[in-house]
């Protein structure tokens, strides 16, 4: 059944089968009079037609823009030769931007959004679990750069998000996992219950091949709900969103070392176990908060440690570029228990000295 919410002027659609009614959905939510489609080459073998067929039979007006998949193609080379296109092909302020694809294309189709002619509307159309349930939503937008991750980029909520769960089925499981990652941060942050009921169900959300269409409307749908409660009371990140990076500061840094290596969703997983444990060490949490988000991380099929030839002081780090940094140390997003979050007093940035992250992340 379809199912929709709002966050700052964007409508969030939750639709299985919305892909093939997209050009309605854009035409009623952002009309314009180019359609500009972004999306990696991968996602584009798969869904391009299938999206520019949605706006009409081999109209002129709708562009389907490539690069290349992956990570290390999120830069500023790729945002200017995307910029470049939609000015080469006469795009005006009358034109919409369509994010297809999973985290990488709307981080980046976004930010080309935000800052072409001083901005233009855009549309998200996740196709991956992560981007439906985390990237495309509370419009944070950017790049990546040599120091870091999303150092350069820009707020710009999306008009229309169309998360259509049946995209879900032509995943390869990995992708699946990388996904399940993010909501188990959500049953972290906010919801102990819903991350019980991941972990119970395990075995039928990655199921690909079999998929239960309710299951996977509850997983996006209530992973959305807690996206939108927090950032609809802090948008810009100065307090309460914050708890949105459990586990992201060291996943991050492992990402970086690894030069964009190990998966986004693979880093959060470790990344939240080892800031768990940075937590119990701080007296923050209660002892076996990180063995239980460990438990289920592994049971998903995510790794919990810190990969071979990764060393703990060159993750340490990497985490001084972190964007959270502050005054010479670097924030953290604690949690307490499951479904709580630590330092509401500290605006849910807890500073954390490097010997402290370093002796939590030699445990792993």
């Amino acid at each position: 059944m379809p199912q929709s919410l709002t966050l700052h002027g964007a409508t969030i659609e939750i639709v299985p089968g919305a892909l093939d009614s997209l050009g309605a959905r854009v035409a009623e939510r952002a009309p314009g009079h180019r359609v500009a489609i972004i999306a990696d080459q991968s996602v584009a073998a798969l869904y391009g037609t299938r999206a520019r067929a949605a706006f009409g039979p081999a109209d002129p007006a709708t562009l389907l823009l490539t690069f290349p998949a992956g990570e290390r193609h999120k830069t500023r080379q790729t945002w200017g030769t995307l910029s470049d296109q939609l000015v080469a092909a006469g795009c005006g302020r009358d034109t919409v931007i369509v994010a297809l694809g999973g985290g990488v294309t709307g981080d980046l189709a976004g930010f080309v959004a935000a800052t072409y002619l001083r901005g233009v509307p855009f549309i998200q159309v996740p196709t991956t679990l992560l981007a439906m349930i985390d990237a495309s939503i509370g419009g944070k937008t950017g790049v990546d750069t040599p120091a870091g991750k999303n150092l350069i980029g820009a707020f710009h909520h999306p008009t229309l998000v169309v998360a259509d769960p049946r995209l879900l089925t032509t995943l390869p499981p990995h992708e699946m996992r990388f996904g399940l990652a993010e909501a188990i941060k959500h049953g972290v942050i906010a919801d102990a219950s819903y991350f019980s009921w991941i972990a119970a169900g395990l075995r039928q959300i990655l199921d690909t091949d079999a998929p239960d269409e309710a299951t996977q409307m509850h997983l996006v749908r209530r992973s959305i709900e807690i996206k939108v409660q927090v950032v609809r009371q802090d948008e810009r990140e100065s307090g309460l969103r914050k708890v949105l990076n459990f586990g992201h500061t060291i996943g991050h840094a492992i990402e970086q070392v690894t030069g964009y290596g190990v998966a986004h969703g693979e880093a959060v997983a470790i990344g939240m176990v080892a800031e768990a444990l940075l937590a119990e060490r701080l007296h923050l949490a209660e002892r076996g908060l990180a063995d239980a988000i460990a438990t289920v991380c592994d049971a998903a099929g995510l790794p919990v440690r810190l990969p071979d030839g990764v060393s703990p002081a060159e993750v340490v780090t990497a985490t001084r570029s972190d964007k959270k940094s502050r005054g010479g140390q670097v924030e953290f997003a604690l949690p307490r228990a499951l479904g709580e979050m630590a330092g509401s007093e500290t605006k849910y940035g807890v500073r954390v000295n490097d010997a402290e992250t370093l002796r939590a992340l030699e445990h792993l």
